[in-house]
């Protein structure tokens, strides 16, 4: 069907506006946000195509946008249309406490953190340490201890990442890794290497692999005031979300953080965000307190104390103390074996059956023999190549909820992964912290026992009057109960990704062991996740920076 016909006059006026005038597939360009939302709201009730609706109402009309969201989402209150504008900010010097609360915010919003393993966080700004000095604290009587706190941890961080480099250098040489060969096309031996660029190359992969693993282990000492930097991509919709809980925060620099990135989204998609600060926001900031407050009533003493009797037989008793390492995994819920082979079955056929009713196939796969359900199974994931070769939608009808005990510093990569219901309350030093193995064999194990003392004593003074401050002062070495409910298509993504071999040592184990533990309940459905890697590695990123170089030789 022929597309309409613009004249040269409408085709000059559209140039900045879309990507094209005389194609039926095109880009809206048009810079203010609140126009491409509204035209795309409009396009909807409309037989015009939208470069018309453009020319016809929006061109003549400077505010078209803005009267537009006024009328639809502020008096008629229909929220879908705050979708339609995006913004893309960056919130900079922000504590990993506040970075990891605005992250729960998981529908609508797309994040960016600075990385932890390869960025070092050992610089002084203006002669001070980059972590979050709040205002409660510091006006304080702990003030000077939770100084004290911080800059030990950073004193024994920043000290330490040249003599871990070295260490781990030693414990494995470059002598001992094979790298590419350019000349005869196969992996060989360092020393065997002829090119200079080879050598090159091999150096720089071996560095940076170092640089990471070293700066893994020793990113356990950071305490979780540490500041970082954060950028976000979202919709109006859900910034508008996220503006409500910023505001209703017990912490003053979520407060502050949300009253600053409210003045700047207010300057590109204000319509959309409105709502944040009149008289809803204050409707949802006393829901959430009345909430609260209803909940804590009910969490009465008698309460604590008895899950406080349970803890020491219900949690193991390593988790209270420090040693080299602790992952506790723990399967609350799944869904028993027959029903969940019959609940995806049925599933699997229902996505590619033709008229046929779920309720039907839930009913004749329950005849199905052992041997039938089992081919269908196997034959659903059959052609998976790779761990991008998703599985199909039949895979989140099956679910699974975790119980993690993990140090922070771990918990924080998992956090990412937002297809999942993710439980958490406020960190604290109870269960003890992790030593990584290479603490000790460099022989810093007192050092950093030290540190982490010290953040344990900081916060049980600043806890007794600050709860939610006082976790600023906890060190990512820390554990962190933490419970997680995911359907079984998340758990083959997260855990595929979380075992290859550039991933964290940490959440690898913490990923291998839910694998297991779905295997010994559903073990036909688990040969689903294909991709798993059980396998523990020395050097982390090795393997990857390799693959780096290699393809940027083949771009050359």
């Amino acid at each position: 069907m022929n597309q309409e016909n613009f004249n040269n006059d409408e085709r000059k006026k559209l140039e900045s506006h879309f990507s094209n005038s005389d194609s039926n597939i095109f880009v809206i360009i048009t810079p203010r946000q609140v126009d491409r939302g509204a035209l795309m709201s409009r396009y909807s009730r409309t037989d015009k195509t939208m470069r018309r609706i453009f020319i016809d109402e929006f061109l003549p009309n400077p505010n078209r946008g803005l009267e537009f969201y006024n009328r639809v989402l502020l008096e008629y209150g229909d929220e879908s249309v705050a979708e339609l504008g995006t913004a893309q900010c960056a919130l900079e010097w922000v504590s990993n406490i506040s970075a990891q609360k605005i992250e729960d915010h998981r529908i609508g919003l797309s994040f960016l953190e600075k990385s932890s393993r390869y960025v070092a966080f050992d610089k002084k700004i203006n002669g001070v340490y980059k972590y979050f000095r709040d205002k409660k604290i510091m006006s304080s009587i702990y003030a000077d201890k939770y100084i004290q706190s911080c800059d030990l941890a950073f004193e024994t961080y920043s000290k330490n990442i040249l003599p871990m480099q070295q260490y781990l250098k030693e414990k494995i040489p470059i002598d001992n890794l094979v790298f590419n060969d350019s000349e005869t096309k196969t992996d060989t031996l360092f020393n065997n290497l002829k090119s200079s660029m080879d050598i090159d190359n091999a150096k720089k992969i071996y560095n940076s692999s170092i640089k990471a693993k070293a700066l893994d282990i020793l990113r356990n000492l950071l305490p979780s005031s540490t500041l970082t930097n954060l950028a976000i991509t979202g919709n109006g919709r859900a910034f508008e979300y996220l503006l409500f809980n910023m505001n209703s925060s017990e912490l003053g620099e979520m407060k502050n953080l949300g009253d600053l990135l409210y003045k700047e989204l207010e300057k590109y998609i204000e319509p959309f965000i409105k709502r944040s600060k009149d008289r809803h926001s204050i409707s949802y900031c006393k829901y959430l307190d009345n909430t609260e407050k209803s909940i804590s009533r009910i969490l009465d003493k008698d309460l604590y104390q008895k899950h406080d009797e349970i803890s020491v037989n219900d949690i193991p008793l390593d988790t209270f103390i420090n040693i080299k390492s602790f992952i506790g995994v723990k399967l609350l819920y799944h869904v028993p074996n027959i029903e969940a082979e019959i609940k995806l079955v049925a599933s699997i056929l229902h996505e590619y059956g033709r008229g046929l009713s779920m309720s039907f196939l839930l009913d004749l796969v329950t005849t199905f023999s052992e041997e039938k359900r089992h081919e269908i199974i196997r034959a659903y994931s059959h052609f998976r190549e790779n761990r991008r070769h998703r599985p199909g939608r039949a895979f989140e009808v099956i679910d699974y909820s975790f119980e993690l005990v993990t140090n922070y510093g771990m918990f924080r990569d998992l956090h990412r992964h937002r297809l999942l219901t993710m439980s958490r309350q406020l960190l604290s030093t109870k269960y003890g912290f992790d030593i990584p193995e290479e603490i000790s064999e460099l022989g810093i194990e007192k050092d950093y026992s030290d540190c982490m003392y010290y953040s344990a004593d900081t916060y049980k003074l600043i806890s007794s009057t600050m709860p939610a401050e006082a976790q600023y002062a906890v060190t990512f070495a820390y554990r962190y109960p933490y419970f997680i409910k995911m359907n079984l298509r998340e758990a083959c993504h997260m855990i595929e990704l979380r075992t290859t071999p550039q991933g964290h040592p940490d959440y690898r184990n913490a990923c291998q062991k839910m694998y297991s533990l779905i295997k010994q309940v559903n073990p036909v459905i688990s040969e689903g996740i294909k991709f798993v890697d059980m396998n523990s590695y020395d050097l982390e990123r090795f393997k990857s920076e390799k693959n780096t170089v290699l393809k940027k030789s083949k771009i050359k």
